[in-house]
């Protein structure tokens, strides 16, 4: 099953949640209806499924950043790079699913499922965050978490790797100017 939930996050992170169809779905994972909706329950549930799948690999760059050690200030350049790594176009998927997996969705529950992820994502980061700068650490994880987004998007868009590690580095320099100013 779990290749399967790799077909799934890979479609999901190419086109968007809406945009995969179930019986898409059902064809590229090779399974029959009855299968995929015994399995899944329905397709926020292989979403759902997918999300945890991808947030649990490489493409957590924040977990993989921060189990990597060092100050906060290095944690957060270090996942900005990460992202300007790995948020570029590779097999017809750019930006993070997390991020832009059900932008302009109609499907309240697959907004429901990434928003709580997001806001999870963003938590970890502020407190993070605040193991060193306590009284800032909401406004600097904002910092962060529009710059990831921002270079999500500019991904989808078709921003080469230069220029997403370009932005990461001026990033990366003014979280650490904002951190330290009092």
């Amino acid at each position: 099953m779990e290749e399967a939930v790799d077909k799934a996050v890979k479609l999901f992170h190419q086109r968007g949640y809406d945009a995969v169809g179930v019986a898409e779905l059902g064809s590229e994972l090779g399974i029959k209806p009855p299968s995929f909706y015994a399995a899944f329950g329905n397709k926020a549930g292989l979403f759902q499924r997918a999300l945890e799948r991808y947030t649990a690999s490489k493409a957590s760059v924040f977990g993989n950043a921060r189990a990597k050690g060092g100050s906060v200030t290095e944690v957060i350049e270090r996942t900005l790079l990460e992202a300007a790594r790995i948020y570029p176009e590779r097999d017809g998927a750019a930006g993070c699913l997390v991020i832009d997996g059900t932008r302009n969705s109609i499907d309240p529950e697959a907004r429901a499922l990434a928003a709580a992820l997001k806001e999870a994502g963003r938590a970890s980061i502020r407190d993070f965050i605040a193991t060193e700068f306590p009284e800032r650490a909401d406004e600097l994880a904002s910092l962060v978490t529009i710059a990831l987004a921002g270079m999500s998007s500019a991904a989808r868009d078709g921003a080469k790797a230069s220029t997403l590690k370009a932005f990461a580095e001026a990033a990366g320099r003014a979280f650490r100017q904002e951190a330290v100013r009092a």
